[in-house]
């Protein structure tokens, strides 16, 4: 049945020309309403996929410009994190009346940006290689790092192997930096059908993960890192990086990929969304309205030929909205219905948005940022 949903969503895809991320997330969402049911092996691939989108998203960075326009990058990034932070905590703590703790993990998760949605839609319009692609990838980041550090501070209790999976995460980032080219420009391992460039980037990737459940942290952030780190063997004007990115890509997008998105579509409860379909709403387009303030005159200022463009995928949601929402209701800090409303907007914030800045905002490739 998965099998199919992949299959279908590439040919539905590519009929209307809508992201294939949603489509996926749309298809789940059908289907689970059917009964199919997320599985074992669907939820590992589904985060692993997760982190694999998050290693792609940070190849793409152009470190160079990421330098120049950090000041941007940053500012976008913070304000698109924080307004819709301050403005879901305040509302279901003051008008709905959630307690403090409910009220906290609903604004962490519904102030997140899907770097995994975001890399997505750049890659397959073609603007990941663009100045303004560069930079939503950056700013991107810059929110999900708040999100997380703000789960962390608020929620988790360091423990020895929280220290453990942080320790793990810089040796291997450090290892990786120093030694990859070993890997990437040994001439006896180029265009093997082994793939060993790929398998050595999955086995730095299943250890980020092994340590992350341990230490009940997520791989995410050094997973980016990392993928920040390694660009240079990714990228560049050598033919031979493009070809590893693109077998890369490819082994991704075939089948890993796109289980997170349909995981993510599996994991709403329609009915459970119906009972609070007003709240649901609300707090929808409170996420939007507050990213909107956050981010569309920073935009417009630094990237007026792409600003709402820009303020469109800022708006999606999708890997940490979840995560933080799969934190509250494993901790008890949610029930079941605020879980399925929060993860509800995370996913509408996913497709709504990403379908409209497609369909009417597109930027023109060739188009550079403000000086």
């Amino acid at each position: 049945m998965v099998g199919l949903l992949i299959f279908l969503s590439s040919l539905i895809s590519l009929r209307l020309g809508i992201s294939l991320a949603i489509i996926e997330i749309l298809l789940g969402m059908i289907a689970s309403s059917f009964g199919l049911k997320t599985e074992d092996w669907m939820i590992y691939l589904a985060n692993f996929g997760g982190i694999l989108l998050t290693f792609l998203a940070g190849t793409e960075i152009d470190t160079k410009l990421m330098r120049e326009k950090f000041k941007e990058s940053f500012l976008i990034g913070s304000f698109s994190f924080l307004c819709p932070f301050v403005v879901v905590f305040l509302y279901t703590f003051y008008a709905v009346h959630w307690s403090l703790q409910a009220s906290l993990i609903a604004g962490i998760a519904l102030s997140t940006t899907s770097l995994a949605v975001v890399y997505s839609v750049l890659v397959e319009t073609g603007l990941s290689q663009t100045n303004i692609g560069k930079l939503l990838i950056a700013a991107t980041f810059i929110t999900d790092m708040g999100t997380a550090i703000a789960l962390s501070i608020m929620f988790t209790k360091p423990t020895i192997y929280t220290m453990i999976f942080v320790a793990i995460s810089i040796v291997v980032i450090i290892f990786a930096t120093k030694f990859s080219h070993i890997i990437f420009d040994n001439p006896k391992l180029k265009n093997k059908v082994i793939e060993p460039e790929i398998k050595y980037v999955f086995l730095l990737l299943l250890i980020f993960s092994f340590f992350a459940n341990l230490g009940k942290g997520h791989a995410v952030l050094p997973a980016f890192l990392l993928g920040l780190l390694m660009s240079k063997h990714f990228t560049g004007t050598k033919t031979i990086k493009k070809e590893v990115r693109n077998r890369l890509r490819t082994v991704a997008y075939a089948f890993i990929t796109p289980i997170f998105f349909i995981v993510g579509g599996l994991k709403i409860s329609l009915p459970m969304i119906a009972s609070c379909f007003v709240l649901f709403v609300i707090l929808f387009l409170l996420k939007i309205a507050a990213k909107f303030i956050g981010v569309f005159f920073l935009a417009k200022k630094y990237i007026p030929n792409g600003s709402m463009y820009t303020t469109l995928l800022m708006s999606t949601g999708l890997t940490f909205g979840t995560i933080a929402s799969v934190f509250g209701l494993m901790s008890g800090i949610i029930d079941r219905t605020q879980y399925s409303i929060l993860v509800g907007v995370v996913i509408a914030s996913a497709v709504i948005p990403t379908f409209i800045a497609q369909k009417w905002f597109m930027p023109v490739e060739n188009e550079d940022l403000a000086d």
